[in-house]
């Protein structure tokens, strides 16, 4: 079966070369990842980063009380992308010869956008549930689109896909404590607050964040070692997916880790500043993802020897309450 992809031939390459311009600007570890991947992937997933990226900043500068309005927006334009209307936006018009082409569920890009909603509408989180839920929308979302661009070659390997996500937005979350908490907003779920009780639990952006140092210190350690589970089982995924994608998603994945490696080495501290990796730091690490691709070789020929190395999009789509959950 052919299906089309992001080309000159389908979506202008103006279009194409602005979403590039997009991911170089947002995310330096995004783009030194996505520099790893086969060219024809690699616009593709520029093109699907650049319209995440345009969704998330339209909610993020809209100004005070019209965030609501933004999203009604988003939702507008997502239904004229699938229903097939004529683009001018060039981000949105490689985004639809995108979805087209690879076939990605409208489901994906609506429970991102649902994601932005629980931004919008919320400021804290009771429980992991609620949290996990979360990270599903705004993370495993955009892995499980990238599934349908990058050579995913069974279902199975959906909930790895998931799992990365999840463990990213985890980590995510462990490193934006403190600038979170300054915009008012706790990711921090109330059920893993210990020591805090009745109204302190429901606190956000109340008071100097160091009044609250214990606790939270001790919430984002307990989410670190629950994000390494889930990065434990994305690690089970890498060998479907083609071995310069495993490389891309793998280098990804270990840069992110790394995050959690330096909160960890500051005890959680949400008063030391913001952990970051250093480029030398993410070439080591990409390194070490290399090294990991390397190894599986043997078994990947097997696996091409047996008939199972072609590509062939997702069957399905992976909903939340499908995805495996883990302690």
């Amino acid at each position: 079966m052919t299906t089309a992809v992001i080309s000159a031939t389908t979506a202008p390459q103006d279009a194409v070369a602005q979403c590039a311009q997009v991911i170089r600007a947002a995310s330096r570890s995004f783009s030194l990842a996505a520099r790893l991947l086969p060219r024809q992937a690699r616009d593709e997933v520029v093109v699907l980063y650049a319209w995440c990226r345009r969704a998330d900043d339209a909610i993020d500068e809209a100004r005070p009380g019209t965030a609501p309005r933004a999203l009604a927006i988003l939702r507008a334009e997502l239904a004229s992308v699938y229903g097939g209307a004529p683009q001018r936006d060039p981000i949105l018009m490689a985004f639809q010869e995108l979805v087209r082409g690879r076939g990605i569920p409208q489901r994906y890009p609506d429970e991102l956008l649902e994601g932005m909603r629980m931004d919008v509408e919320g400021t804290a989180y009771d429980d992991t549930e609620t949290l996990l839920r979360y990270c599903y929308r705004v993370a495993s979302t955009v892995g499980l689109m990238m599934c349908h661009l990058t050579g995913v070659r069974d279902d199975a390997a959906l909930q790895h896909a998931a799992h990365l996500g999840v463990a990213m937005q985890l980590t995510n979350i462990c490193r934006d404590v403190a600038e979170d908490w300054g915009r008012g907003r706790r990711y921090l779920p109330a059920d893993r607050l210990e020591g805090l009780s009745g109204s302190g639990r429901t606190l956000v952006g109340q008071g100097p964040i160091a009044s609250f140092a214990a606790p939270f210190a001790l919430a984002t350690l307990d989410l670190l070692r629950q994000a390494d589970a889930y990065y434990a089982s994305a690690d089970r995924g890498l060998i479907a997916l083609p071995w310069r994608v495993a490389l891309a998603v793998g280098a990804a994945r270990w840069i992110y880790h790394d995050i959690g490696r330096v909160v960890r080495s500051k005890d959680a501290d949400v008063t030391a500043g913001r952990a970051y990796t250093s480029t030398a730091r993410k070439l080591w690490l990409v390194g070490r993802a290399a090294l990991a691709v390397l190894a599986s070789m043997p078994y990947r020929i097997m696996l091409r020897l047996a008939g199972r190395g072609a590509m062939a999009p997702p069957g399905k789509a992976l909903a939340f309450e499908a995805m495996e959950r883990l302690p």
